[in-house]
């Protein structure tokens, strides 16, 4: 099927397919029943070092994209989570929720493209 990212605090619409936040941290504002999440998996994330050291900066994404993706191959419990999202987008829409405010420079946009 298909793989597409959103904010979490964006309006849950009717084409969200499988809703999945993909954050380590629950978001700041948003209940679980706003959320209307069918999946809270944050094994996926980026470990708290490696999201604290990258801090958004998009000077640093090219390298938190490597150590991200490194992780994700080296770290049972991320690539088991990483494959649940595999498996789930390959039989539906998934959308991958998450909250930072740069929807360019995030680790959904690292995860959609390795999930393609």
């Amino acid at each position: 099927m298909s793989i597409q990212i959103k904010r979490i605090y964006e309006n849950v619409t009717d084409d969200d397919g499988k809703r999945v936040l993909v954050d380590r941290i629950w978001p700041r504002g948003v209940s679980k029943e706003k959320a209307q999440l069918d999946e809270w998996l944050k094994e996926v994330a980026p470990s708290t070092e490696l999201r604290k050291e990258f801090n958004h900066d998009p000077e640093r994404f090219s390298e938190f994209k490597k150590h991200y993706k490194q992780e994700l191959n080296e770290n049972p419990v991320q690539q088991e989570a990483f494959n649940k999202l595999l498996k789930w987008s390959n039989k539906e829409l998934v959308t991958l929720l998450y909250a930072s405010k740069d929807e360019t420079y995030n680790h959904a946009q690292v995860l959609k493209k390795l999930l393609k």
